[in-house]
């Protein structure tokens, strides 16, 4: 966790640069270790001895490097780990519809709660390339398009909480078709 930047750090606030592809030996040892921090940190046995916070996402500026790239570490519908390695994502369309979770979200560089919700395309089809440096399109919906967005967000400079409205933070957008995650998923 020493090793997470904390909100409040200009890194955060900054654009990312795009990241050269194919990718330098050093970005991709860098993608690496961040995947295996969000395993560890999922870890039950490795969180508690090296006192790390469960993250699903992570992206390069929260380790101090302001590259285009980022990775997630969830799991899918059928409850089965994935694994994604991003570089120089982007949302080329996304539903008109949004979501949000109804606990808020959270962030490794966030250590303080924040209450409110925050509204998220309900599915996005994001273009990139992976750690091999292949071009891939892919399309998410649910709760790994909002950890998607939310790790897009980071790379633009952009925290979670100011996407949550300044008035009333359990306000919702009155133009659009938003719900909770779980009202969708019928939980």
């Amino acid at each position: 966790m020493d090793d997470i930047i904390r909100e409040g750090d200009p890194v955060l606030r900054a654009v990312a640069e795009p990241v050269e592809v194919p990718l330098q030996n050093q970005d991709r040892e860098a993608l690496q270790c961040m995947m295996q921090f969000l395993k560890n940190s999922q870890d039950p046995e490795m969180s508690a001895k090296h006192k790390l916070r469960s993250g699903v996402g992570l992206s390069a500026n929260q380790i101090g490097l302001s590259q285009r790239m980022f990775v997630m570490y969830l799991k899918d519908d059928n409850g089965k780990n994935v694994e994604y390695t991003w570089v120089n994502p982007k949302i080329i369309s996304h539903s008109l519809a949004m979501v949000y979770l109804p606990e808020s979200e959270g962030c490794l560089s966030v250590d303080r709660p924040v209450h409110g919700f925050v509204p998220r395309y309900e599915s996005v089809k994001v273009r990139g390339f992976n750690l091999k440096g292949e071009v891939i399109t892919q399309k998410f919906k649910g709760y790994q398009a909002i950890v998607i967005q939310h790790e897009m967000d980071h790379l633009d400079g952009i925290m979670f909480y100011d996407r949550i409205n300044k008035e009333n933070p359990f306000k919702l957008p009155q133009d659009a078709e938003i719900r909770s995650l779980y009202e969708q998923k019928g939980k």
